[in-house]
Parts: structure tokens; C-alpha cells; sequence
């Protein structure tokens, strides 16, 4: 069986992992005009290569990482959705076989226990003026990352890629169909 992560976005990476080889390819993108009325380049993913890419490793499971919604940052969420969408229509039209995951779902499962530090968040109840303290695991983005690339050099010396997102997404895939996450 072949499996295939993919960290969703311009700048993500697809993971490709069989029983005998792992590969990493940086998401084919292209650069354009905006299609807004601003003077930009913008980045969109490349849907004929993304296409021709994927037909080679077919048949295949594909787990795809859902884009990061965060109203504060909404020109990158714009771009995480229009991402979300080419490569989707991408799938569809190969007939793969997806699901969706989360970020932190592969995370936990892959990256050391050590990277999560817990935070503590005090929230007052406008109402009341009671006090409550919201607790919870993070991590920050570069170490995230850093750790993503570590781990992926140690799981697959041979292999050489900068965002190790998407191989990391396709190793989860591989340890949850053979029982092993």
C-alpha cells in the first residue's frame, strides 16, 4: 500500500511512504497576478503537476492536514482555503481515497512528548467576576517545525526535504492502517 500526506498550503509538502521507500516533494505552486484589484503575485498550488504527481502513485490512501482557520491572519487562511480546494479537486478527479486530520492529531503521535509545554490561561466571567484557569498543551510553530524535520531525518535518513510536514502525515497514515498509532 502507498501512503500520502499532505500538509495542506503554498507552502506545504507531500509525503509519499510505501513498504520499501519514503519520498518528500515540496506542493507544486505557481505565481500570478492577484485576482483581486491590487498590484500582487500570489501563490496558487500547481494542479496539473499536483495532478501528474499523484497518478504515479497510484492506488493510494491520501490524509490531508486541514487548513488553519485564525480570523487574525486572513489573507493566510484565504490562502490555506483556495489551497485546500485546488488539491481537493485534484483528489476528486483521481478518485484517491482522502480523509482529513488535524494538525495536533499526527503531532502528538509522531513528534516527542517533550515539545508540549503547559500553558495556563486566566478567563473572568464578565458576569460574576469569577476567576477560572484554562489549562492546555502547545507548542510554538518553530519548534514544531524544527522537531517535524528532526524526527523525519531520523525516520528517513535517505530522504531530503525542508518541510517534513508531509512525510510525517503520510508515516501517521502508515502506523494507523497497520495498527500501530
Amino acid at each position: 500500500m502507498i501512503y500520502i500526506g499532505i500538509d495542506n498550503g503554498v507552502t506545504g509538502s507531500i509525503g509519499i511512504i510505501n513498504d520499501n521507500s519514503a519520498l518528500c516533494y515540496p506542493m507544486p505552486i505557481k505565481h500570478e497576478q492577484s485576482y483581486t484589484k491590487s498590484v500582487k503575485k500570489i501563490s496558487r498550488i500547481n494542479t496539473v503537476t499536483l495532478t501528474q504527481l499523484l497518478k504515479l502513485y497510484m492506488p493510494c490512501k491520501v490524509l490531508i492536514e486541514r487548513p488553519f482557520t485564525n480570523p487574525g491572519r486572513m489573507m493566510a487562511m484565504l490562502s490555506a482555503f483556495r489551497s485546500m480546494e485546488a488539491t481537493l479537486i485534484v483528489l476528486e478527479y483521481l478518485a484517491l481515497p482522502y480523509e482529513y486530520i488535524d494538525s495536533k492529531e499526527w503531532q502528538r503521535a509522531i513528534l516527542p512528548k517533550g515539545i508540549w509545554k503547559l500553558k495556563e490561561k486566566t478567563i473572568i466571567n464578565k458576569k460574576t467576576g469569577k476567576e477560572t484557569v484554562k489549562q492546555s498543551y502547545k507548542a510554538e510553530s518553530s519548534e514544531l517545525k524544527q522537531a517535524a524535520v528532526d524526527i523525519a531525518r531520523r525516520l528517513f535518513p535517505s530522504v531530503k526535504c525542508e518541510d517534513a510536514d508531509g512525510l510525517l502525515i503520510a508515516e501517521y497514515l502508515r502506523r494507523r492502517e497497520t495498527g500501530r498509532v
